[in-house]
């Protein structure tokens, strides 16, 4: 009876979706968010207030109810902006000689103590991959104190096949960055600074500097914070493993063995790290449109999608607007059109909705872990959070990616979404990217939210086998993050009027409360919510 009546609500759904949700609506919000006149969207400019204002006043035109601060649709979320100067300084002594290194062209960074005038000199320790995982009888920081030194060591995992050893193929959180100088500060370092590959970053020296060369947004510090959180590029890593007697194959084949000792490199590092620091007062955008049923619209399903990206920047061939196009104004037009259609509903879903669009995604998922401790819905009222972040605009795909949908009850909800839209449900293309712990969900997730990210899939109708993966290869290595990432006019916008369908529907679900699957990494969070 379940089944039936969950195919009836959808079937007396869908209709109405399908006749409301329009890719050239979506193709007039990308627009506007990724041109020039917003400038980047960055964080605490002028093209924030022009983008938030923009989807506050969407929101507004369609009914939603303001769902921020004192009656607006604005969440405050207060930060600290640090801006690493150029005049930024990096250099290694050891026995055989020193080096020094340039700030951008060999190495990019911020401080994580808010100091205008942070700087370190201390012993390097190269600790692997920087990781301690108790569960797969991993410890790179065993038998050795690195208490005020600076760690040195690469992003990404051990390589394994082994589902039950890191993820097999999947990075697991272990490999994020944000992991490695977490775990530094949790192990006393007083800096850490990763060496950057390609094939363990999953991009280029490029995206690393357009992230990191840049203003930061940082949560205001408590506690002890790495005096330098950092990358050298992979010429620079190189160097440094020869000043220690090494090379940098060497050094990457250590980590990646099992049995792995971290090891003092024989080199003094030296930083001085002087950053502009000033408080931001950035914001969420959140409306509401209460749910039809008495008792569960006092809960609530979140869509969600990132506005900003990264503003005004370095120049790359005389372009300095970075105006994420693609990443996100694509997932933030996707979530206007689905609020519309929600709102032009005549008989609405039972549950409410929240259509949220945070900040500071960009500079690690800030402005959703400032949405998941202080929500406007309960964590164990929120039934579910379906998150949108960078679609291609090439056309429709036959196929479609829901990276962690399969660890949540909502699961079946998804597979029968597919099905009436024919779509096929495939696994993440590349796992060894770790997609899930990439974008706004994962904020979600650790609240015990269940929570995951839609993607279009690689097989595009009318195209090539192959051209997904080519497209996508060619997004990754010459517009992600750079300021060719631009809105185009020939892009085909009928794909993301698929994919928005395909999140209204799952949303739309009246099924019970959603929880994680058995032994889950976030189930334990989920029932501290209260929900069993």
């Amino acid at each position: 009876m379940r089944r039936l009546a969950l195919l009836l609500s959808l079937a007396a759904l869908a209709p109405a979706a399908a006749q409301e949700i329009d890719a050239e609506r979506i193709r007039a919000h990308t627009r506007f968010l990724a041109s020039d006149l917003l400038e980047g969207r960055g964080v605490g400019s002028r093209g924030e207030l022009l983008a938030t204002e923009y989807l506050a006043t969407q929101l507004a035109l369609i009914g939603a109810k303001p769902a921020g601060d004192m009656g607006t649709f604005f969440q405050r979320v207060p930060l600290v902006g640090v801006e690493t100067q150029p005049t930024a300084t990096l250099s290694a002594a050891g026995k055989t000689g020193g080096l020094s290194y340039k700030w951008l062209e060999d190495f990019v960074g911020v401080t994580q103590q808010q100091n205008p005038n942070a700087a370190f000199d201390a012993e390097a320790v190269f600790v692997g991959h920087g990781i301690t995982a108790p569960e797969f009888g991993w410890d790179d920081y065993k038998g050795i104190d690195v208490t005020g030194k600076v760690v040195v060591l690469f992003t990404n995992e051990p390589p394994s096949t082994d589902p039950n050893f890191f993820g097999g193929r999947a990075l697991t959180y272990y490999g994020r960055w944000t992991y490695k100088y977490e775990q530094a500060i949790r192990k006393g370092a007083v800096a850490c600074l990763i060496i950057h590959t390609t094939p363990t970053a999953g991009y280029g020296w490029d995206v690393v500097r357009s992230s990191w060369g840049r203003e930061d947004f940082q949560v205001k510090a408590e506690g002890p914070q790495l005096a330098f959180a950092g990358w050298i590029s992979t010429e620079g890593g190189g160097r440094l493993a020869k000043l220690a007697g090494k090379t940098l194959d060497e050094l990457l084949r250590a980590a990646d063995s099992r049995g792995f000792k971290a090891f003092p490199l024989g080199i003094r590092i030296k930083g001085s790290i002087p950053s502009k620091i000033r408080q931001i007062e950035t914001r969420n955008v959140v409306g509401k449109i209460p749910g039809s049923d008495e008792t569960l619209k006092d809960e609530a399903v979140i869509f969600s999608a990132h506005w900003d990206h990264l503003g005004v920047g370095r120049p790359v061939n005389g372009d300095a607007i970075y105006n994420g196009a693609v990443d996100n104004a694509t997932g933030c037009a996707i979530v206007l059109e689905i609020a519309r259609a929600w709102a032009s509903l005549e008989h609405k879903p039972k549950r409410s909705a929240l259509f949220l669009f945070v900040t500071a995604e960009e500079s690690g998922l800030r402005g959703s872990e400032y949405y998941a401790r202080k929500p406007v819905v309960s964590a164990g009222k929120t039934a579910l959070a379906v998150n949108f972040d960078a679609f291609y605009p090439f056309g429709r795909t036959r196929d479609v990616v829901v990276n962690g949908a399969e660890r949540t009850t909502v699961w079946p909800v998804v597979q029968n979404v597919a099905k009436r839209l024919r779509l096929e449900i495939k696994p993440d293309p590349r796992p060894e990217q770790g997609t899930y712990y990439r974008s706004d969900h994962f904020s979600f997730a650790k609240a015990g939210i269940p929570a995951f990210s839609v993607s279009m899939g690689t097989q595009f109708e009318g195209k090539p086998v192959d051209f997904g993966n080519t497209v996508f290869q060619e997004y990754n290595s010459k517009n992600y993050h750079q300021p060719s990432d631009e809105y185009r006019e020939d892009w085909d916008f009928s794909g993301l009027e698929e994919i928005a369908k395909f999140g209204f529907l799952i949303g739309a679900d009246a099924a019970a409360l959603p929880t994680w699957r058995p032994n889950d990494e976030f189930l334990p969070a989920r029932k501290k919510s209260g929900v069993n």
